[in-house]
């Protein structure tokens, strides 16, 4: 019997994964470098060794990461399925539910912390987020020759819209993951694909 392979954090991904809960719940200046450093059990000062630039580097490093993933992710699925882009949206979709679910943290900090940042790494971040973008619109494109740029562009927009809704579903809610899952792929697909059918 194989022992699955235990993954064990640094001291700097959990300081910056508690950072990024309280940005989350209580916005970038409501936090100080002293609440991130009780929560982590580490005096505020000492939270410069992990992080020299502070908040701002935290902030960074908790989007650009992310962004770079859904980036790779995104251009992994469209390659696998380059013949079916209904099985490259399906893909796609269910990338995205899974990151939307597991993320809804960091997903609140991009929507309402962005700004934030210094003009170079959130230049970097949207730049990112845009070709993150471009993957979707190529596939819907493929699917849906009818669709120019524009029009799936917002379609895919809106569907981000749907599926990073897990910030305000509340802790109880995302306890039920498997039917959330279901219920946002179900609606992604559905706003995206005229012609999807659920599956019995």
């Amino acid at each position: 019997m194989t022992t699955p392979k235990v993954i064990n954090r640094s001291r700097r991904e959990e300081i910056l994964e508690l950072a990024v809960e309280l940005f989350a719940a209580r916005g970038y200046h409501g936090v100080s470098m002293d609440d991130i450093g009780a929560r982590a059990h580490i005096t505020g000062p000492a939270l410069y060794h992990h992080f020299k630039g502070g908040k701002e580097e935290m902030l960074a490093e908790a989007l650009i990461p992310v962004s770079a993933r859904l980036l790779a992710g995104g251009r992994e699925h469209t390659a696998a399925h380059a013949d079916d882009p209904r099985a490259a949206l399906r893909a796609l979709v269910t990338f995205h539910v899974d990151f939307a679910l597991t993320s809804p943290a960091v997903i609140a900090v991009q929507l309402h912390e962005l700004d934030r940042l210094p003009s170079e790494p959130r230049h970097r971040i949207r730049k990112l987020q845009r070709s993150y973008v471009e993957e979707w619109v190529g596939v819907l494109r493929r699917l849906r020759p009818e669709l120019g740029d524009t029009d799936a562009r917002v379609l895919a927009h809106a569907a981000f819209g749907l599926m990073n809704s897990t910030p305000f579903l509340g802790r109880d809610s995302l306890a039920e993951r498997p039917r959330i899952a279901e219920l946002l792929t179900e609606a992604a697909l559905s706003a995206l694909d005229p012609e999807h059918r659920s599956t019995p």
